[in-house]
């Protein structure tokens, strides 16, 4: 990606205020805190995209900011501000540190009532907690046309959790992805009245025998060694596995979540249509 030198005459170099800002969101990040740090020039640009508010971006000397961001800042007026690389260690403390990053202004978190504004499948997992996993399923899910996303015993206490935008790349602010409990999520599936599709090593059904079912559905996914919690599992309505060659324990749940999510989007896209949730 071609890339603009920070020593750019319009860049300003970032007051100490701005600095200690980061600092503090990156080190010390306040519970309930409206602003979080973004890292990654890609990760920027796909948050402008999506409509989030960007206060500043930051470029520490020596590197170039990406041709496509500045134009993507110019549009926006979002200033960007050249940081020495000892501000850069404080901050991050680490060799790894982001050269180029942004403090945004956290959106309003998605509900479970927005995801019955969209079309497709519901995504559940139920007690994954590898932010990896979870930042990949909601990638995919994204890219693959599901409503939205629900999160249920994940440890996490935010979407925003830094290591959430960096693994799923910033689509958490694209897709409804919403931290929710058990009761919660049951009752609201029940209320949209969705079918719980429980995949499971062993299920009845195979995966061929979802993807042309009438929908939406919700594809629960629990995590790989426990599964879903026995109030989850209890609520399905249909236990459905994914054949594998003999000798195969199991998949990731990302990949297994990418893999059905796929199987019912090919459906949809070939004549099944893309049903809509209703309350």
């Amino acid at each position: 990606m071609a890339g603009v030198p920070n020593t750019d005459p319009r860049w300003a170099p970032a007051t100490a205020s701005a600095l200690q800002r980061a600092f503090d969101l990156v080190r010390h990040p306040a519970k309930g805190s409206k602003q979080s740090v973004l890292e990654d020039a890609e990760l920027i640009l796909h948050c402008l995209a999506a409509g989030v508010q960007v206060i500043e971006v930051y470029v520490e000397d020596g590197h170039v900011v990406p041709e496509q961001l500045v134009q993507a800042c110019e549009q926006a007026h979002v200033p960007i501000r050249s940081i020495a690389p000892q501000d850069g260690i404080r901050i991050f403390k680490s060799d790894k540190r982001a050269h180029v990053f942004a403090v945004i202004k956290l959106p309003t978190p998605a509900r479970l009532t927005d995801i019955l504004e969209r079309t497709g499948d519901v995504v559940v997992l139920d007690g994954v907690r590898i932010v990896g996993n979870i930042g990949a399923i909601v990638r995919s899910a994204f890219a693959l046309g599901a409503a939205g996303v629900v999160l249920v015993d994940s440890n996490l206490d935010s979407v925003a959790d830094r290591r959430l935008l960096r693994a799923s790349r910033g689509y958490v602010f694209s897709l409804p992805t919403v931290i929710s409990s058990a009761a919660e999520t049951l009752s609201f599936l029940h209320g949209a009245g969705l079918e719980v599709a429980v995949f499971e090593v062993g299920g009845a059904v195979r995966l061929d025998g979802l993807a042309n079912r009438p929908g939406p559905v919700a594809l629960v996914f629990g995590s790989e060694r426990y599964g879903p919690s026995s109030a989850v599992a209890e609520a399905a309505t249909i236990r459905v596995t994914i054949p594998m060659r003999r000798g195969a324990e199991s998949l990731n749940v990302s990949v297994a979540c990418a893999v059905a999510v796929y199987a019912r989007s090919v459906s949809r896209l070939s004549g099944g249509g893309s049903p809509r949730l209703s309350a």
